[in-house]
């Protein structure tokens, strides 16, 4: 059991999975604390790494691509500060920072974990039912349709015609998009027999954002219909030699002797043809050899 407790958060690996706690610090995101713990499989990563500062550190999950539907909706463009996969250390305990990312690195090796993209989502996505409002209006969603309500602010094209419900079967994709410089996010909703024709600001399926504090709050909206909806891979044709394995390597019992040498010869292979580096075979060679 490895875990790091810090004003930001909390995170624990038990060598399954990562349980990632909100902290109750006052400077932690809306989105961090209405979202709340996540739990995050071995399988869904595809590494983890922590990067140093002179006053802080930042631990960091790096999640493979299609596992998660708060990833896959807000396009990897949440800012540092609303990311539940990034972690702030302390000076103090970049050593523990170090030793935890040691051993999800050391997990991730030992159980022959890939990288690659996944053909289905391994995270939930956020509890329902779901609300958030920011910039021109409220959107909401129950798991079977969006609702989109309007305020004062709201342009009298985009309003005049009441608020807005749409069902999840005629949600065909979600857009998020931060406001950034001088130009407006939006959450927008893409609707079967409705082409995008109008900008965000008059589009009835879609909720312009102006960069204000409680924007992020939208994305939890987004990524519980992405969840919903059909995986992005889904349909993609797949040869059996390069579908990407889910979870664990399908072994015998995990402390059976005879597997466990037979990982270690594959992690020996693998350093000799150059694929893990010295550190890493060494990393991984401990882990397996506590286990014989």
């Amino acid at each position: 059991m490895a875990e790091i407790i810090q004003k930001d958060g909390t995170w624990a690996f038990d060598g399954d999975a990562l349980r990632l706690t909100p902290g109750r610090d006052k400077s932690v995101s809306p989105l961090r604390r209405d979202l709340g713990e996540l739990v995050v499989p071995l399988g869904a990563l595809a590494g983890v790494s922590f990067e140093q500062g002179r006053r802080s550190g930042r631990l960091r999950l790096r999640l493979r691509d299609g596992a998660d539907p708060l990833t896959q909706a807000t396009g990897g463009r949440l800012a540092e500060p609303n990311d539940p996969y990034q972690l702030t250390v302390e000076s103090d305990r970049y050593g523990v920072a170090e030793y935890f990312a040691d051993e999800v690195r050391n997990a991730l090796l030992l159980d022959g974990v890939s990288p690659e993209p996944v053909a289905e989502y391994l995270l939930p996505g956020p509890p329902l039912p779901v609300s958030a409002s920011a910039g021109d209006g409220t959107a909401s969603f129950d798991g079977e349709r969006v609702r989109l309500e309007w305020n004062w602010k709201t342009e009298d094209a985009k309003s005049s015609g009441g608020p807005r419900t749409i069902a999840l079967a005629d949600v065909t994709g979600v857009e998020w998009q931060p406001a950034a410089g001088l130009e407006n996010g939006h959450l927008r909703f893409l609707v079967r027999g409705a082409p995008v024709t109008a900008p965000p600001k008059y589009d009835p399926n879609a909720v312009e954002l102006w960069g204000f504090k409680k924007d992020p709050l939208m994305a939890l909206v987004a990524a519980a219909v992405q969840a919903r909806l059909p995986h992005p891979a889904a349909g993609a044709v797949v040869r059996d030699d390069e579908r990407p394995r889910l979870t664990r390597v399908p072994e015998p019992a995990r402390d059976d002797h005879d597997v466990l040498l037979r990982r270690l010869r594959e992690l020996g292979e693998l350093h000799r043809d150059g694929v893990l580096t010295a550190e890493e075979f060494a990393l991984a060679k401990q882990a397996v050899l506590k286990r014989l």
